[in-house]
């Protein structure tokens, strides 16, 4: 060979169809990072649980202040005395026992709630949860809006009907009635949120 030849090698191109070097080379596969365990619905459970203890809190304090809402006015004798109290009112009544067995579902639940943190991607439990949640709802609507006809018919009262308004005389009972009532329709908001968290958590992704 002499010094000024020069010999062209020619290398396949690996972009080509038909050479055996394309064929026969591998090509790298870059895996995938792996997901956080329970990924999305983990936090939701997680927000669930949190969301149960709140409504625990103000579910109680509703019934607890509604149960307790009692006041009697003073007068000469011991004899002859206004006094204004819950159970007087069955509309009150049942603002006390449904909030109370809100309460009581809302503590039984929490169990539930674990466990759905620990299995994000148990369905079964959170359908039960969801169904479990709206009835709670409903019953928690049903006793807020019954007891805020009452309290707004005791704070301005009705002509038509010969309702006296009692609050001008009965101010701490309507005063307690009202933050029960209150209390009541925080719960219903935090059902409401608790609702959509678990119809958020069974889209299937």
């Amino acid at each position: 060979m002499k010094s000024g030849d020069s010999t062209a090698i020619d290398v396949p191109d690996p972009a080509a169809g038909g050479g055996a070097a394309a064929k026969g080379k591998a090509v790298p596969v870059v895996a995938a990072p792996l997901p956080w365990p329970g990924g999305w619905k983990k936090g939701v459970a997680i927000f669930d649980f949190i969301l149960r203890l709140c409504a625990i809190v103000t579910a109680l304090a509703a019934a607890a202040t509604m149960g307790t809402s009692d006041q009697t006015l003073p007068f000469f004798t011991q004899f002859f005395q206004f006094q204004a109290s819950y159970d007087d009112l069955p509309t009150f009544q049942f603002f006390v026992i449904a909030m109370a067995i809100v309460g009581g579902y809302l503590v039984l639940s929490l169990p539930f709630s674990i466990v759905c943190i620990v299995r994000p991607h148990a369905i079964g439990l959170r359908f039960l949860l969801l169904i479990l949640d709206t009835m709670a709802l409903t019953l928690t609507t049903a006793a807020g809006a019954a007891a805020a006809a009452i309290v707004y018919l005791a704070h301005n009262g009705n002509p038509n009907t010969n309702w006296l308004a009692i609050c001008q005389q009965f101010g701490d009972f309507c005063q307690k009635a009202s933050g029960a009532v209150v209390a009541s329709m925080i719960t219903a908001l935090v059902f409401v949120v608790l609702v959509l968290a678990s119809a958020m958590a069974l889209r299937r992704v």
